[in-house]
């Protein structure tokens, strides 16, 4: 053995492994519970809570097309160059680039996904800025994120295999992703993303709309981030936030002809603002055909389906329980009824008691997503508490509380139990604990 052999071998491992780490990265692997590429098998799968985030750049096709296939792909390499570092500085791992677009991975939090997606599109203004300079121009791009459990892991055959991420988290994230075209609006952030994060007065929030989306039983609500955009919409956005979201209340509650002034007055403050307009645009035709185009389904419809179910007894008797009581209270409050205030402090109670037994089980059992789930459940009661204080305050604005109702109290609740209280009933089927 020459003397410089041991010298070289580790140079040699390092340069092999970063080659590896710019098709599959490191961090994915350690997600994996794998240290070394060399470790992974075929099938190798892990359940993860992470947030997904995908962009895509808008009318890419119409722009490919004017130029040479040289030229398209310098240009990718360039946009995606640009925005790889607003991903890895956020704690974010770029899955795969998909075209022009990209998929990334949050494992940390919710937080460290919507960081990622403003400081996108800031480094986009940057980005244009060079581009007009030479003479090309301005691209758009679309976000969308979503947080919640998937699984990562290897697919293939014997002579190729791939890293991947799988599950509804990720069909969702994508989806919204897409709705940004439909909006106006480049962010878009899913209410499991909304409820996930750490600190939402950190951000520019508003929400947007309620979305059935295929295969979900719930309606699910989405909303915008506008951290990013030009400062005077920016500006124009903050002022009409509380209008704008009262607009779709009414909108949302079956009432254009309320929705309608309440918009014309956001656009007087914010003509630019897409959103409101695709809104009046809406409403102005619901008054004329008498059609209201929204989810579906309302507050004044609540009710327990077996889709609910848990698969465990216990549970669904108090899931129940709770869809009665948030009935109850929205009746009241569709009334006016002065004992509202009392049966909401009721409902926080028997719901603290029902998220001390879950937390109680899940302790007891080492369930694997415990601190994620306690975390859910301590962000809804933060909501619950803010929601108190707006009963307190709106109380005649009948409309917009039943409205609040549905997003804070009766989607949250059905959405919950249809995924994280799902997954934790087959958690304690499988061990046999029920």
């Amino acid at each position: 053995m020459s003397a410089d052999q041991p010298l070289t071998a580790p140079s040699q491992k390092t340069d092999t492994e970063a080659a590896y780490d710019r098709f599959v990265p490191h961090q994915f692997l350690e997600l994996m519970g794998r240290p070394s590429i060399v470790e992974v098998q075929l099938g190798d799968h892990v359940e993860k809570e992470l947030t997904l985030l995908f962009s895509d750049i808008r009318d890419f096709t119409t722009l490919s097309e004017s130029i040479l296939p040289a030229e398209n792909f310098r240009f990718i390499n360039s946009y995606l160059s640009t925005m790889e570092p607003m991903v890895a500085r956020n704690a974010g791992i770029v899955d795969k680039y998909i075209g022009d677009g990209i998929m990334a991975l949050f494992p940390g939090n919710a937080d460290d996904g919507v960081k990622a997606g403003v400081d996108m599109l800031r480094q986009l203004v940057v980005y244009n800025t060079g581009r007009a300079r030479a003479g090309y121009v301005p691209i758009r791009i679309g976000i969308g994120i979503n947080t919640g459990l998937v699984m990562m892991g290897t697919v293939g055959g014997h002579n190729r295999m791939d890293s991947t991420v799988i599950g509804d988290a990720v069909n969702l994230a994508s989806r919204l992703e897409g709705l940004t075209k439909n909006y106006g609006t480049p962010l878009i952030i899913s209410e499991h993303t909304f409820h996930s994060l750490q600190n939402k007065e950190a951000y520019s929030i508003r929400f947007l709309d309620r979305l059935r989306v295929k295969g979900r039983y719930q309606a699910q609500s989405v909303y915008e981030i506008f951290d990013a955009d030009p400062e005077p919409l920016w500006v124009a956005k903050k002022q009409t936030c509380r209008l704008f979201e009262e607009a779709l209340a009414y909108f949302h509650m079956g009432h254009p002809e309320k929705a309608r002034p309440l918009l014309e007055e956001c656009l007087r403050v914010a003509p630019d603002d897409k959103a409101a307009r695709s809104y009046l645009d809406r409403a102005v035709e619901a008054e004329r055909s008498g059609l209201l185009e929204h989810a579906g389904e309302s507050v004044r419809e609540i009710g327990w389906r077996d889709e609910y179910s848990v698969l465990i007894g216990e549970f669904d008797a108090q899931h129940r329980e709770m869809l009665t009581r948030i009935g109850d209270l929205s009746e009241q409050v569709g009334r006016g009824d002065d004992r509202a205030a009392s049966t909401l402090e009721a409902l926080v109670v028997f719901i603290r008691q029902h998220f001390d037994t879950e937390e109680n089980l899940m302790g007891r059992y080492n369930y694997p997503f415990r601190d994620e789930h306690v975390r859910q459940h301590q962000t809804f009661l933060q909501s619950l508490e803010s929601f108190k204080r707006e009963v307190a305050e709106l109380g005649k604005d009948r409309l917009y509380l039943l409205f609040r109702i549905q997003l804070l109290l009766v989607d949250w609740q059905i959405n919950h139990t249809t995924k994280s209280d799902l997954h934790l009933g087959h958690f304690l089927l499988r061990a046999g604990l029920y």
